[in-house]
């Protein structure tokens, strides 16, 4: 190498080092700032999650929330500008939680058991998850907070269940292994919507039982968590367990239903 190849050389190693030390340094610092923001953000959202077991959604507070985290209400704003978003955030955390239980549940039974019990095992986590987390499940599936309208962002995250649901009976469809259940004809246009809308490859009997089946299963889960019952039903677990299997069978599946 020539001395000024060699000049080149040393002068772009100069100029070069720095700039990629000064690279490194801001990917560390925006590494950083991104942890902390995730972490105060989590913490804002824990504290919510508090204020909605003791005082109800109806009466989330952002200057609540930041009085007992120590911020002022100028510096959570900047992580949630209003009431509304905080709201939106919980509701999204909450059913994408519901929704990756159930995932979970059917995704683990999915090679080994029938489509009824994949159903039955999905349906369990869903009610497991609302008594472990009733604040969060009135949320989503309780009374509606007064002033709130949910955005878009919301309607992914609800499909969650549902969408595992749909997938256990499109299985059996796509394997043959489905009864359809009888349609109305006033419902057939409108099964058949849905079906195009949100279930493809099912057949739209099926899913005018699935909306049914979908329903009812959250109605048992409100029932138990909101108290209508107590001094009524003893046996939950097994009433539960009983009725997710009728309503498996009420769609089409076939196959015992336990899990």
């Amino acid at each position: 190498m020539d001395r000024w190849s060699e000049a080149r050389a040393l002068l772009s190693f100069m100029v070069g080092a720095p700039f990629a030390w000064q690279t490194d340094r801001m990917s560390t610092i925006r590494g950083a700032r991104e942890r902390a923001r995730s972490e105060v953000t989590a913490a804002i959202k824990d504290e919510a999650r508090k204020q909605l077991a003791e005082e109800g959604a109806a009466k989330l507070s952002l200057r609540a929330v930041a009085r007992e985290l120590g911020m002022v209400s100028s510096a959570l704003y900047r992580y949630f500008p209003s009431r509304d978003d905080l709201l939106t955030a919980l509701i999204v955390d909450a059913f994408d939680a519901i929704g990756a239980v159930a995932e979970e549940a059917a995704e683990k039974r999915a090679a080994t058991v029938p489509p009824t019990e994949r159903w039955v095992a999905a349906a369990c986590a869903v009610r497991e998850w609302a008594l472990a987390h009733p604040h969060e499940y009135a949320l989503i599936h309780g009374s509606p907070v007064p002033g709130y309208v949910a955005p878009m962002d919301t309607v992914g995250p609800a499909s969650r269940v549902g969408l595992v649901l749909i997938d256990i009976v499109r299985a059996a469809a796509r394997a043959d292994d489905l009864t359809l259940p009888p349609l109305a004809d006033e419902l057939r246009a409108d099964a058949e919507r849905m079906a195009a809308d949100f279930a493809e490859d099912v057949p739209p009997e099926a899913v005018a039982a699935l909306v049914a089946a979908w329903a009812q299963l959250f109605g048992m889960i409100s029932f138990e968590l909101f108290g209508q019952f107590n001094r009524v039903v003893e046996a939950r677990e097994p009433l539960f367990r009983q009725v997710a299997g009728e309503l498996a069978r009420s769609v089409g599946l076939r196959g015992v239903g336990t899990a």
